[in-house]
């Protein structure tokens, strides 16, 4: 088809033309392709089966509060054996206090106190392996100490994955949902995460997990060297973890609203923008071929709607902007809708284009600033 037949104009803007449709087609196909099995994925809900007793690992520095509020939620999870390890990690506050009364209450609470060193620091890697030499089981599930499950089911669930001998089983950790503009972006972009490398663990290419809501075996863990290749980062102790040790055949995913968790969102917008920054320190880390695929999704994403931006301002060309950016976000709308009720995600679908927008605008300042800021020493 000559689309000079249509829309009139100099021979730049029949390049343009061309370049919008290849980008739009080539992003939408590959968008569809790598988020559709989770988008239409059917929940399958555990059936009562001989699972294996579970290790439940909290690395804790000064979380009193939150553990008050949380951590009975974890040790009265309905499951036949488990135990729940809080690492007590050079807290200042109130944590043992509140750490010693729920070992009264809970004879599966094992308490591991880290004691401040002058000479020498860690963060939150040191006192994961810590927790994870102590453990008494083989399957571990990881979680934070301000995450609360969203159901007394929530350790059946994850440990549904364990079957088959599966090694890796990757949960979606959610933020609670609170009013306010910074708590639905908080929780679209979360969305976005959980929709990527769910979406890849389901193709059989996992690439990364959160530590909100992460199982692995410890046999895993030592034989793979633990986090001897990125210990010296902050962060990774999560997805970096996952990226180095998941294959095809030892990933599974636990998807429904009772394998959930939940965690208490930044209130602040710096606050985010921090955390943020944190997480992308460990981007340049990753494996060659999940850097390479990352980095394709995104130029993709950025060529189809720059553009499709660019061919609103010329008239010869207003056509095809308006008609390749109705199908990025019909394509969108329709992915993002069906993973909203998935993932149990209510009331930000209404803001998906303005914050599609945003983020779009925003990763490239964070990734650029969080280069020359410096990161906490210890962290979520």
């Amino acid at each position: 088809m000559n689309l000079s037949e249509y829309l009139p104009g100099t021979e730049l803007s029949l390049v343009l033309i061309y370049i919008t449709v290849f980008f739009t087609a080539f992003y939408t196909v590959r968008f569809i392709f790598q988020t559709y099995r989770l988008a239409f994925y059917k929940n399958n809900l555990s059936q009562p089966l001989a699972y294996p007793p579970v290790s439940v690992l909290v690395c804790a520095r000064n979380e009193a509060d939150n553990l008050t509020h949380f951590l009975p939620e974890i040790l009265a999870q309905d499951y036949h054996e488990f135990e729940v390890i809080v690492i007590n990690d050079c807290s200042n506050d109130h944590t043992d206090d509140v750490l010693r009364e729920f070992a009264k209450l809970f004879p599966n609470l094992k308490i591991i106190t880290i004691k401040e060193d002058d000479y020498y620091k860690h963060g939150k890697k040191f006192a994961l392996m810590v927790g994870i030499k102590g453990a008494k089981y083989e399957h571990l599930l990881l979680t934070d100490a301000d995450c609360v499950p969203g159901s007394r089911a929530w350790l059946n669930e994850m440990a549904s994955g364990f079957v088959q001998n599966n090694e890796i089983v990757l949960g979606y950790g959610a933020y609670k949902a609170t009013d306010g503009f910074l708590n639905k972006l908080i929780r679209f972009d979360t969305m976005l995460i959980g929709l990527s490398y769910l979406s890849a663990a389901l193709r059989k290419k996992p690439y990364m997990g959160v530590g909100r809501n992460l199982g692995y075996k410890k046999d895993l863990f030592f034989k793979s060297r633990n986090f001897s290749k990125h210990y010296h980062l902050v962060s990774g102790d999560d997805d970096l973890f996952i990226n180095q040790v998941a294959n095809r055949e030892n990933t599974a995913i636990v998807i429904n609203k009772n394998s959930f968790t939940y965690s208490i969102p930044k209130k602040k917008f710096r606050q985010w923008w921090r955390q943020k920054q944190r997480h992308l320190t460990t981007a340049p880390y990753y494996s060659t071929s999940s850097t390479i695929s990352l980095g394709f999704s995104h130029l993709l994403n950025y060529c189809s709607f720059i553009t499709s931006i660019v061919c609103l301002f010329f008239q010869s060309t207003l056509v095809i902007g308006l008609i390749t950016l109705s199908l990025r976000w019909i394509i969108q709308l329709i992915i993002y809708g069906k993973t909203s009720r998935l993932l149990e995600e209510k009331g930000i679908i209404g803001y998906w284009i303005l914050f599609d927008i945003l983020l779009l605008i925003l990763y490239p300042i964070i990734s650029f600033t969080q280069k020359i800021s410096r990161p906490d020493k210890w962290m979520n």
